[in-house]
């Protein structure tokens, strides 16, 4: 491993601190890494150091290149300049990217606090976008901002089809930053079929980083399960980004949404209302609608065959496929079929 510090502005004291491991040679199989981008907390005012290098080293263990972008607080911290300073961390991490061998399309934001608020504008407003972001405790609502002193953008609200998937984590009893900002999240990123996962623990304070006493006094009444968020989130990115293989990483077990149904062109992990309302759809897979009628059973007597894809509706069509053995040895022809309709 070798550590670069870089600044990317020395009037508003940005910097990006780069933390990269070997690649080829005794890591057999690896030629490139995923990477997380460590963004602090600290109410835009500072960047907490307990939320910058314990937290890099955490996923650091797990094979991940590391960064740390210290980005403009204080005087500075008028949105969007943070805003700005990630993009900028994003492109210069890109322009290394050979160099330090990084899979750029596989760079998550590891955002807390404050820096959980910039994570969550990354993922919705950034230019690039993070393939995944994990917020700690964030400050993601309007008004909990203005709270804190700072008038920076809401974040559900601004959650698209575009949104990254998300991990959060934060606790019920958190005096500084009320949960409802991680709910409001929640809610909006279901609205859009975004894949997450979410932890809110029972109890515990605002600011518990890695939940280490080695990172804060154990006089403070850490949650007992809130260091989980750690294992759990890189066990999240594995299953995101596929984990380490003998050759690179290995296919995900994660999607990035649910279901396709945002998207522009239909497909088989498009919802069966989707699909089955769609008539040129129905032309299309006529034949395996045959099947369906076939093979599938309504729930009771009263049910039509309508009445029953109308029920089962939510479900993808890939899915009811592969559960009922109807046509799946035809799943990549039906799949180009359908890609060439558009999602109407």
């Amino acid at each position: 491993m070798h550590q670069e510090f870089i600044t990317l502005s020395e009037e508003r004291n940005v910097t990006l601190t780069a933390m990269i491991q070997g690649v080829g040679g005794e890591f057999r199989g690896i030629t490139a890494r995923p990477a997380v981008l460590v963004l602090p907390g600290g109410g835009y005012q500072f960047c907490s150091d307990r939320e910058a290098d314990p937290v890099a080293f955490a996923f650091m263990k797990a094979g991940y290149h590391a960064f740390i972008l210290r980005y403009s607080v204080g005087e500075y911290s008028k949105w969007p300049q943070p805003l700005l300073d990630y993009e900028q961390a994003m492109e210069y991490i890109a322009g290394k990217a050979e160099e330090w061998h990084v899979m750029t399309d596989k760079i998550a934001v590891v955002g807390f606090s404050a820096g959980g608020h910039l994570a969550g504008a990354a993922a919705t407003m950034g230019t690039p976008r993070p393939a995944a972001a994990i917020l700690g405790y964030p400050v993601l609502r309007e008004e909990t901002a203005l709270e804190i002193g700072q008038a920076m953008p809401g974040i559900p609200e601004r959650v698209d089809e575009n949104t990254c998937p998300c991990f959060l984590f934060a606790t019920r009893t958190d005096s500084v930053v009320p949960i409802q900002n991680t709910i409001d999240m929640l809610d909006a990123l279901n609205r859009y079929h975004t894949t997450f996962e979410c932890h809110i623990y029972a109890y515990g304070p605002h600011g518990f980083s890695t939940g280490d006493h080695s990172v804060q006094s154990c006089e403070t009444r850490f949650p007992v399960r809130g260091s989980g968020w750690v294992e759990d989130s890189i066990a999240w990115l594995h299953d995101l980004f596929g984990d380490f293989g003998n050759e690179g990483l290995m296919k995900p077990a994660l999607r990035a949404h649910v279901n396709d149904d945002a998207l522009a062109w239909l497909s088989l992990d498009c919802s069966i209302s989707r699909i089955y309302g769609n008539p040129k759809a129905r032309e299309a897979l006529s034949g395996t609608i045959a099947k369906m009628r076939e093979k599938i059973t309504p729930f009771t007597p009263e049910m039509t065959f309508d009445d029953m894809m109308q029920a089962l509706g939510k479900m993808t069509l890939r899915d009811l496929l592969i559960e009922r053995g109807i046509d799946t040895d035809k799943l990549d022809a039906m799949n180009e079929a359908l890609g060439k309709i558009p999602n109407i």
